[in-house]
Protein backbone atom coordinates (compact mmCIF):
# COMPACT_ATOMS: atom_id res chain seq x y z
CA UNK A 1 0.00 0.00 0.00
CA UNK A 2 1.52 3.31 -0.94
CA UNK A 3 0.92 6.75 -0.08
CA UNK A 4 0.81 9.21 -2.11
CA UNK A 5 -0.74 12.87 -2.83
CA UNK A 6 -4.32 11.76 -1.09
CA UNK A 7 -3.53 8.95 -0.37
CA UNK A 8 -3.73 8.58 2.78
CA UNK A 9 -6.71 10.72 3.36
CA UNK A 10 -8.44 7.26 2.53
CA UNK A 11 -6.14 6.17 5.06
CA UNK A 12 -7.52 7.50 7.63
CA UNK A 13 -8.43 5.98 11.35
CA UNK A 14 -11.33 3.81 10.31
CA UNK A 15 -8.80 2.05 7.77
CA UNK A 16 -7.42 -0.40 10.34
CA UNK A 17 -8.26 -3.82 10.87
CA UNK A 18 -8.92 -3.18 14.36
CA UNK A 19 -11.19 -0.14 13.55
CA UNK A 20 -13.24 -2.96 11.36
CA UNK A 21 -14.06 -5.31 13.45
CA UNK A 22 -15.41 -2.71 16.49
CA UNK A 23 -12.43 -3.23 18.50
CA UNK A 24 -10.05 -0.21 20.14
CA UNK A 25 -7.23 -2.36 19.58
CA UNK A 26 -4.13 -0.87 18.90
CA UNK A 27 -1.86 -2.13 15.92
CA UNK A 28 1.67 -1.93 17.54
CA UNK A 29 2.55 -2.28 20.90
CA UNK A 30 4.63 0.65 22.25
CA UNK A 31 7.51 -1.49 21.82
CA UNK A 32 6.99 -2.67 18.28
CA UNK A 33 6.18 0.78 17.18
CA UNK A 34 9.63 2.50 18.91
CA UNK A 35 11.35 -0.22 17.44
CA UNK A 36 10.05 0.50 13.93
CA UNK A 37 10.89 4.25 14.34
CA UNK A 38 14.50 3.43 15.50
CA UNK A 39 14.79 1.38 12.37
CA UNK A 40 13.20 2.65 10.04
CA UNK A 41 15.33 4.97 7.47
CA UNK A 42 12.00 6.13 4.91
CA UNK A 43 9.16 8.30 6.28
CA UNK A 44 5.80 6.21 6.89
CA UNK A 45 2.59 6.88 8.23
CA UNK A 46 1.06 5.23 11.40
CA UNK A 47 -2.77 4.86 11.13
CA UNK A 48 -5.13 4.11 14.02
CA UNK A 49 -2.70 4.51 16.76
CA UNK A 50 -4.27 7.97 18.18
CA UNK A 51 -7.87 7.10 18.42
CA UNK A 52 -7.99 7.53 22.46
CA UNK A 53 -5.90 10.66 22.72
CA UNK A 54 -7.79 13.60 24.18
CA UNK A 55 -5.24 15.70 21.99
CA UNK A 56 -7.73 14.35 18.79
CA UNK A 57 -10.39 17.05 20.03
CA UNK A 58 -7.92 19.83 19.61
CA UNK A 59 -9.40 21.59 16.75
CA UNK A 60 -8.45 25.50 16.39
CA UNK A 61 -12.08 26.14 18.08
CA UNK A 62 -11.41 23.98 21.14
CA UNK A 63 -8.17 25.73 21.71
CA UNK A 64 -9.77 28.84 21.44
CA UNK A 65 -11.57 28.32 24.42
CA UNK A 66 -8.72 26.58 26.54
CA UNK A 67 -6.87 29.87 26.04
CA UNK A 68 -9.33 32.67 26.19
CA UNK A 69 -7.18 35.90 25.66
CA UNK A 70 -4.30 34.41 24.86
CA UNK A 71 -2.31 36.32 22.67
CA UNK A 72 0.30 33.93 20.07
CA UNK A 73 2.64 35.27 17.91
CA UNK A 74 1.08 34.28 13.69
CA UNK A 75 3.42 34.50 10.85
CA UNK A 76 1.61 36.59 8.43
CA UNK A 77 3.09 34.93 4.55
CA UNK A 78 2.17 35.87 1.05
CA UNK A 79 -0.08 33.63 -0.85
CA UNK A 80 2.46 34.02 -4.02
CA UNK A 81 3.98 31.86 -6.74
CA UNK A 82 6.85 33.22 -6.76
CA UNK A 83 10.35 30.63 -7.38
CA UNK A 84 11.94 32.20 -4.42
CA UNK A 85 11.33 30.53 -0.70
CA UNK A 86 9.54 32.35 1.54
CA UNK A 87 12.01 32.43 4.45
CA UNK A 88 10.99 33.28 8.15
CA UNK A 89 12.87 36.45 7.55
CA UNK A 90 10.97 37.74 4.95
CA UNK A 91 7.76 37.90 6.65
CA UNK A 92 5.43 39.87 9.11
CA UNK A 93 3.92 38.82 12.02
CA UNK A 94 0.96 39.72 14.10
CA UNK A 95 0.38 38.79 17.89
CA UNK A 96 -3.75 37.53 17.85
CA UNK A 97 -5.66 35.02 19.61
CA UNK A 98 -6.86 32.10 18.60
CA UNK A 99 -10.26 33.64 18.65
CA UNK A 100 -9.14 36.88 16.42
CA UNK A 101 -7.23 34.20 14.11
CA UNK A 102 -10.81 32.18 13.52
CA UNK A 103 -12.54 35.54 12.72
CA UNK A 104 -9.98 36.88 10.26
CA UNK A 105 -10.03 33.18 9.00
CA UNK A 106 -13.55 33.57 7.94
CA UNK A 107 -13.00 35.88 5.32
CA UNK A 108 -15.05 38.82 6.20
CA UNK A 109 -13.80 41.84 5.25
CA UNK A 110 -12.95 45.32 6.62
CA UNK A 111 -12.23 43.84 10.48
CA UNK A 112 -10.31 45.47 13.10
CA UNK A 113 -7.51 43.96 15.45
CA UNK A 114 -4.29 42.74 14.67
CA UNK A 115 -5.18 40.97 11.19
CA UNK A 116 -6.67 44.39 10.07
CA UNK A 117 -3.54 45.22 7.04
CA UNK A 118 -3.78 41.70 5.66
CA UNK A 119 -6.27 40.91 2.90
CA UNK A 120 -7.30 37.32 3.77
CA UNK A 121 -7.30 36.46 -0.10
CA UNK A 122 -3.69 37.21 -0.23
CA UNK A 123 -2.37 36.32 3.09
CA UNK A 124 -1.82 33.30 5.38
CA UNK A 125 -1.04 33.06 9.39
CA UNK A 126 1.14 29.92 10.75
CA UNK A 127 1.11 30.11 14.57
CA UNK A 128 4.47 27.67 14.58
CA UNK A 129 6.87 26.00 16.63
CA UNK A 130 4.74 26.53 19.68
CA UNK A 131 6.04 25.00 22.42
CA UNK A 132 3.81 23.71 25.24
CA UNK A 133 5.26 25.00 28.67
CA UNK A 134 4.68 28.30 26.95
CA UNK A 135 1.36 28.21 25.90
CA UNK A 136 0.02 25.84 28.55
CA UNK A 137 2.44 27.67 31.40
CA UNK A 138 -1.03 27.78 33.60
CA UNK A 139 -2.54 24.63 32.15
CA UNK A 140 -0.18 21.95 32.82
CA UNK A 141 -2.83 18.95 33.23
CA UNK A 142 -3.27 19.70 29.54
CA UNK A 143 0.30 17.93 28.57
CA UNK A 144 -1.24 14.39 29.25
CA UNK A 145 -3.66 14.27 26.39
CA UNK A 146 -0.52 14.07 24.16
CA UNK A 147 0.71 10.08 24.77
CA UNK A 148 3.96 9.60 23.03
CA UNK A 149 4.22 6.61 25.04
CA UNK A 150 1.88 4.75 23.03
CA UNK A 151 4.57 4.79 20.70
CA UNK A 152 7.58 3.52 23.03
CA UNK A 153 8.36 6.80 25.01
CA UNK A 154 7.10 6.42 28.43
CA UNK A 155 6.98 9.71 29.97
CA UNK A 156 7.07 11.58 26.84
CA UNK A 157 3.76 14.16 26.58
CA UNK A 158 3.05 17.63 25.50
CA UNK A 159 5.73 18.71 27.69
CA UNK A 160 8.24 18.17 25.39
CA UNK A 161 5.93 18.65 22.13
CA UNK A 162 5.12 21.64 19.84
CA UNK A 163 1.62 23.14 18.69
CA UNK A 164 1.28 24.24 14.77
CA UNK A 165 -2.17 25.99 13.74
CA UNK A 166 -1.97 27.58 10.14
CA UNK A 167 -4.28 28.60 7.89
CA UNK A 168 -5.29 27.83 3.78
CA UNK A 169 -1.51 27.77 2.16
CA UNK A 170 0.57 28.36 5.66
CA UNK A 171 4.11 26.26 4.99
CA UNK A 172 7.28 25.64 5.97
CA UNK A 173 10.18 26.38 3.89
CA UNK A 174 11.68 23.03 2.80
CA UNK A 175 14.54 22.38 5.83
CA UNK A 176 16.21 19.67 7.08
CA UNK A 177 16.54 18.70 11.24
CA UNK A 178 19.68 18.43 12.23
CA UNK A 179 18.72 16.83 15.69
CA UNK A 180 16.68 13.45 15.97
CA UNK A 181 13.66 12.06 14.21
CA UNK A 182 10.32 13.48 14.32
CA UNK A 183 6.51 12.07 14.93
CA UNK A 184 3.74 14.73 13.80
CA UNK A 185 0.12 14.14 14.92
CA UNK A 186 -2.42 15.79 12.58
CA UNK A 187 -5.43 16.80 14.53
CA UNK A 188 -7.30 19.02 11.75
CA UNK A 189 -7.18 19.79 8.74
CA UNK A 190 -4.81 18.07 5.83
CA UNK A 191 -1.32 19.18 5.46
CA UNK A 192 0.74 18.13 2.42
CA UNK A 193 4.59 16.40 2.71
CA UNK A 194 6.91 17.43 0.40
CA UNK A 195 9.79 14.82 1.22
CA UNK A 196 13.68 14.13 0.12
CA UNK A 197 15.78 11.87 1.62
CA UNK A 198 18.94 12.73 2.69
CA UNK A 199 21.12 11.25 -0.20
CA UNK A 200 19.88 13.92 -2.22
CA UNK A 201 21.12 17.02 -0.11
CA UNK A 202 23.60 18.50 -2.95
CA UNK A 203 20.54 18.80 -5.02
CA UNK A 204 18.52 20.62 -2.59
CA UNK A 205 21.37 23.51 -2.79
CA UNK A 206 21.62 23.92 1.22
CA UNK A 207 22.24 26.99 3.08
CA UNK A 208 22.83 28.05 6.47
CA UNK A 209 20.78 31.99 5.84
CA UNK A 210 19.27 32.16 7.28
CA UNK A 211 20.58 30.85 10.54
CA UNK A 212 18.62 28.67 12.77
CA UNK A 213 19.99 26.36 15.38
CA UNK A 214 19.31 22.59 13.65
CA UNK A 215 17.88 23.81 10.79
CA UNK A 216 19.28 23.83 7.14
CA UNK A 217 17.80 25.50 4.58
CA UNK A 218 17.14 24.46 1.27
CA UNK A 219 17.80 27.94 -1.69
CA UNK A 220 14.78 25.91 -3.89
CA UNK A 221 11.33 26.31 -4.02
CA UNK A 222 10.31 23.19 -4.06
CA UNK A 223 6.41 23.52 -5.03
CA UNK A 224 8.00 26.27 -7.87
CA UNK A 225 11.16 25.38 -8.70
CA UNK A 226 13.63 27.58 -10.35
CA UNK A 227 15.07 25.05 -12.56
CA UNK A 228 17.51 27.59 -14.66
CA UNK A 229 18.95 28.80 -11.49
CA UNK A 230 19.01 25.09 -9.51
CA UNK A 231 19.51 22.72 -12.39
CA UNK A 232 20.44 19.81 -9.94
CA UNK A 233 16.94 20.03 -8.28
CA UNK A 234 15.56 17.98 -11.44
CA UNK A 235 17.55 15.06 -10.00
CA UNK A 236 15.62 14.66 -6.54
CA UNK A 237 13.54 12.21 -5.44
CA UNK A 238 10.62 13.62 -3.98
CA UNK A 239 8.34 11.74 -1.90
CA UNK A 240 4.74 13.43 -1.25
CA UNK A 241 2.03 12.14 1.48
CA UNK A 242 -1.28 14.32 2.88
CA UNK A 243 -1.82 14.07 6.23
CA UNK A 244 -4.89 13.88 7.11
CA UNK A 245 -7.08 13.47 10.81
CA UNK A 246 -5.84 10.57 13.36
CA UNK A 247 -2.66 9.60 11.60
CA UNK A 248 0.91 10.24 12.51
CA UNK A 249 3.62 10.70 10.27
CA UNK A 250 7.40 9.65 10.91
CA UNK A 251 9.76 11.29 9.61
CA UNK A 252 13.63 9.34 9.63
CA UNK A 253 16.81 11.76 10.81
CA UNK A 254 17.64 14.47 8.12
CA UNK A 255 14.93 13.69 5.82
CA UNK A 256 14.06 17.53 3.70
CA UNK A 257 10.95 18.51 4.39
CA UNK A 258 8.63 21.42 2.95
CA UNK A 259 4.96 21.42 4.59
CA UNK A 260 1.76 22.75 3.61
CA UNK A 261 -1.89 23.55 4.82
CA UNK A 262 -4.18 22.52 2.49
CA UNK A 263 -7.40 22.69 4.29
CA UNK A 264 -8.94 26.31 5.43
CA UNK A 265 -7.84 25.35 8.97
CA UNK A 266 -5.05 22.87 9.85
CA UNK A 267 -3.91 21.78 13.65
CA UNK A 268 -0.78 19.75 13.88
CA UNK A 269 1.19 18.12 17.24
CA UNK A 270 5.30 17.22 16.88
CA UNK A 271 7.58 15.90 18.70
CA UNK A 272 11.20 15.54 18.10
CA UNK A 273 13.05 12.40 19.36
CA UNK A 274 16.52 12.14 20.56
CA UNK A 275 19.05 10.14 18.91
CA UNK A 276 22.57 8.82 19.84
CA UNK A 277 23.73 11.18 16.91
CA UNK A 278 22.51 14.55 18.50
CA UNK A 279 25.67 14.36 20.79
CA UNK A 280 28.12 14.66 17.42
CA UNK A 281 25.61 17.43 16.00
CA UNK A 282 25.37 19.51 18.65
CA UNK A 283 28.97 20.03 18.67
CA UNK A 284 28.58 20.26 15.11
CA UNK A 285 26.12 22.96 15.24
CA UNK A 286 28.01 24.82 18.21
CA UNK A 287 30.50 25.24 15.80
CA UNK A 288 28.51 26.52 13.01
CA UNK A 289 26.65 29.30 15.42
CA UNK A 290 30.20 30.52 15.68
CA UNK A 291 31.36 31.01 12.06
CA UNK A 292 27.93 31.98 10.84
CA UNK A 293 27.15 34.83 13.65
CA UNK A 294 31.23 35.72 13.69
CA UNK A 295 31.36 36.94 9.41
CA UNK A 296 27.86 37.50 9.65
CA UNK A 297 28.01 40.03 12.14
CA UNK A 298 31.16 41.64 11.15
CA UNK A 299 29.82 41.92 7.49
CA UNK A 300 26.68 44.23 9.35
CA UNK A 301 26.74 44.46 12.58
CA UNK A 302 23.48 46.36 12.72
CA UNK A 303 21.48 44.33 10.71
CA UNK A 304 20.45 40.58 12.08
CA UNK A 305 17.30 40.36 11.13
CA UNK A 306 18.24 40.21 7.54
CA UNK A 307 20.12 36.35 8.42
CA UNK A 308 19.07 35.72 11.76
CA UNK A 309 16.08 33.52 11.95
CA UNK A 310 13.13 34.82 14.40
CA UNK A 311 12.83 31.99 16.29
CA UNK A 312 16.36 32.62 17.26
CA UNK A 313 16.23 34.50 20.43
CA UNK A 314 19.47 34.19 21.89
CA UNK A 315 22.26 36.18 22.32
CA UNK A 316 24.49 35.57 19.39
CA UNK A 317 27.76 37.41 20.53
CA UNK A 318 31.27 35.90 20.34
CA UNK A 319 31.65 35.48 23.48
CA UNK A 320 28.26 33.41 24.46
CA UNK A 321 28.99 31.35 21.31
CA UNK A 322 32.45 30.15 22.50
CA UNK A 323 30.78 29.43 25.87
CA UNK A 324 27.73 27.01 24.25
CA UNK A 325 30.50 25.19 21.93
CA UNK A 326 32.70 24.26 24.72
CA UNK A 327 29.46 23.37 26.43
CA UNK A 328 28.92 21.11 23.47
CA UNK A 329 32.14 19.83 23.48
CA UNK A 330 31.99 18.65 27.36
CA UNK A 331 28.61 17.36 26.71
CA UNK A 332 29.72 15.28 24.18
CA UNK A 333 33.06 14.21 25.78
CA UNK A 334 30.94 13.16 29.09
CA UNK A 335 28.66 11.20 26.89
CA UNK A 336 30.86 9.37 24.96
CA UNK A 337 32.88 8.02 28.43
CA UNK A 338 29.68 7.14 29.93
CA UNK A 339 28.65 5.28 26.39
CA UNK A 340 32.52 3.44 26.48
CA UNK A 341 31.77 2.11 30.19
CA UNK A 342 28.32 0.63 29.40
CA UNK A 343 29.58 -0.61 26.07
CA UNK A 344 32.32 -2.96 28.17
CA UNK A 345 29.94 -3.82 30.36
CA UNK A 346 27.39 -5.43 27.87
CA UNK A 347 30.43 -6.75 26.38
CA UNK A 348 31.80 -8.57 29.27
CA UNK A 349 28.14 -9.44 29.66
CA UNK A 350 28.05 -11.02 26.22
CA UNK A 351 30.97 -12.91 26.17
CA UNK A 352 29.44 -14.81 29.17
CA UNK A 353 26.39 -15.59 27.69
CA UNK A 354 28.23 -16.73 24.17
CA UNK A 355 30.61 -19.42 26.38
CA UNK A 356 27.02 -20.97 27.60
CA UNK A 357 25.52 -20.84 24.19
CA UNK A 358 28.87 -22.67 23.00
CA UNK A 359 27.77 -25.48 24.59
CA UNK A 360 24.41 -25.90 23.04
CA UNK A 361 23.51 -29.54 21.14
CA UNK A 362 24.18 -29.35 17.19
CA UNK A 363 20.56 -30.21 16.67
CA UNK A 364 19.25 -27.09 19.01
CA UNK A 365 21.70 -24.93 17.31
CA UNK A 366 20.19 -25.23 13.45
CA UNK A 367 16.88 -24.75 15.41
CA UNK A 368 17.83 -21.15 16.58
CA UNK A 369 19.11 -20.24 13.17
CA UNK A 370 16.00 -21.17 11.66
CA UNK A 371 14.02 -19.26 14.24
CA UNK A 372 16.07 -15.87 13.73
CA UNK A 373 16.21 -16.72 10.09
CA UNK A 374 12.37 -16.79 10.21
CA UNK A 375 12.01 -13.51 12.52
CA UNK A 376 13.99 -11.57 10.25
CA UNK A 377 12.46 -12.53 7.48
CA UNK A 378 9.15 -11.73 8.93
CA UNK A 379 10.18 -8.73 10.27
CA UNK A 380 11.84 -7.27 7.05
CA UNK A 381 8.03 -5.47 6.11
CA UNK A 382 6.69 -3.70 8.52
CA UNK A 383 4.30 -1.87 6.46
CA UNK A 384 0.34 -2.69 5.87
CA UNK A 385 -3.14 -0.88 6.48
CA UNK A 386 -1.28 0.45 9.79
CA UNK A 387 1.91 2.01 8.59
CA UNK A 388 2.01 3.04 5.26
CA UNK A 389 5.02 3.88 3.54
CA UNK A 390 5.69 6.87 1.75
CA UNK A 391 7.16 6.60 -1.45
CA UNK A 392 8.55 8.45 -4.19
CA UNK A 393 5.73 11.01 -6.27
CA UNK A 394 4.60 9.30 -9.47
CA UNK A 395 5.96 12.68 -10.78
CA UNK A 396 9.51 11.73 -10.88
CA UNK A 397 10.78 9.64 -13.69
CA UNK A 398 12.54 6.32 -12.26
CA UNK A 399 14.74 6.08 -15.22
CA UNK A 400 16.34 9.11 -14.84
CA UNK A 401 17.16 8.03 -11.17
CA UNK A 402 19.38 5.18 -12.15
CA UNK A 403 16.63 2.76 -10.44
CA UNK A 404 17.65 4.12 -6.66
CA UNK A 405 15.35 4.06 -4.08
CA UNK A 406 12.41 2.84 -6.47
CA UNK A 407 9.86 1.47 -4.31
CA UNK A 408 5.92 -0.01 -4.42
CA UNK A 409 5.61 -0.06 -0.65
CA UNK A 410 7.48 -3.17 -0.06
CA UNK A 411 10.82 -2.20 0.46
CA UNK A 412 12.15 -1.59 4.33
CA UNK A 413 15.56 -0.11 4.68
CA UNK A 414 16.87 -0.78 8.15
CA UNK A 415 19.51 1.70 10.19
CA UNK A 416 22.35 -0.56 9.42
CA UNK A 417 22.43 -0.33 5.65
CA UNK A 418 20.59 -4.06 4.75
CA UNK A 419 17.99 -3.43 2.10
CA UNK A 420 15.07 -5.51 1.57
CA UNK A 421 13.06 -6.35 -1.58
CA UNK A 422 14.30 -4.12 -4.41
CA UNK A 423 17.06 -2.25 -3.09
CA UNK A 424 20.66 -3.86 -2.85
CA UNK A 425 23.09 -0.81 -2.40
CA UNK A 426 23.93 -0.13 0.86
CA UNK A 427 23.30 3.25 1.88
CA UNK A 428 27.02 4.58 1.39
CA UNK A 429 27.54 3.23 -1.72
CA UNK A 430 23.81 5.32 -2.54
CA UNK A 431 24.78 8.36 -0.93
CA UNK A 432 28.75 8.21 -2.43
CA UNK A 433 27.65 8.15 -6.04
CA UNK A 434 25.06 10.52 -6.04
CA UNK A 435 27.21 13.08 -4.36
CA UNK A 436 29.98 12.28 -6.55
CA UNK A 437 27.83 12.44 -9.52
CA UNK A 438 26.65 15.96 -8.33
CA UNK A 439 30.08 17.15 -7.99
CA UNK A 440 31.27 16.11 -11.23
CA UNK A 441 28.35 17.84 -13.49
CA UNK A 442 28.60 20.92 -11.67
CA UNK A 443 32.58 20.44 -12.40
CA UNK A 444 31.33 19.82 -16.35
CA UNK A 445 28.62 22.31 -16.49
CA UNK A 446 31.08 25.01 -16.09
CA UNK A 447 35.00 23.60 -17.19
CA UNK A 448 34.68 24.75 -20.58
CA UNK A 449 34.26 28.48 -19.60
CA UNK A 450 36.59 30.89 -18.08
CA UNK A 451 36.39 31.51 -14.21
CA UNK A 452 33.43 33.71 -13.26
CA UNK A 453 34.66 36.74 -11.95
CA UNK A 454 31.60 37.02 -9.76
CA UNK A 455 32.72 38.26 -5.90
CA UNK A 456 32.17 35.22 -3.62
CA UNK A 457 29.58 36.94 -0.88
CA UNK A 458 29.82 35.80 2.78
CA UNK A 459 26.54 34.00 2.32
CA UNK A 460 28.95 31.92 -0.50
CA UNK A 461 31.23 30.74 1.89
CA UNK A 462 28.76 30.08 4.79
CA UNK A 463 27.41 27.36 1.82
CA UNK A 464 30.51 25.32 2.43
CA UNK A 465 29.57 24.45 6.01
CA UNK A 466 26.69 22.20 4.56
CA UNK A 467 27.68 21.10 0.97
CA UNK A 468 31.17 22.51 0.17
CA UNK A 469 30.77 22.40 -3.65
CA UNK A 470 27.54 24.28 -3.35
CA UNK A 471 29.80 27.26 -4.38
CA UNK A 472 31.25 25.73 -7.45
CA UNK A 473 28.14 24.64 -8.83
CA UNK A 474 26.09 27.67 -8.10
CA UNK A 475 27.70 29.92 -9.70
CA UNK A 476 26.84 31.57 -13.11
Amino acid sequence: MAAGPGATSDTGPAAGAGEEAGEHVKPFTPEKAKEIIMSLEQPAVFCNMVFDWPAQHWTAEHLSEVLPGKRIRFRMGLKSTDTAPQFETACSYAEATLEEFLTWNCGQPHISGPFRDYDHSKFWAYADYKYFVNLFEDKTDIFQDVMWSDFGFPGRNGRESTLWIGSLGAHTPCHLDSYGCNLVFQVQGRKRWHLFPPEDTPFLYPTRIPYEESSVFSKVNVVNPDLKRFPQFRKARRHMVTLSPGQVLFVPRHWWHYVESIDPVTVSVNSWIELEEDHQARVEEAITRTLVCALKTAEDPHNTRAWLNPTEVEETSHEVNCRYLNGAVSAFFDHYRTSKVIEMQALRTNGEELNVHNHMEVGQTGRQNLTLETVKQEAASPFGPDLVPVIQSPEEAPSERGGIFESDGKDFVGKDGEHFGKLHNTKRQRRMSRSENAIVEQVASHGTTAPSQTLISTDDLLDCLVNPQQVKGSQK
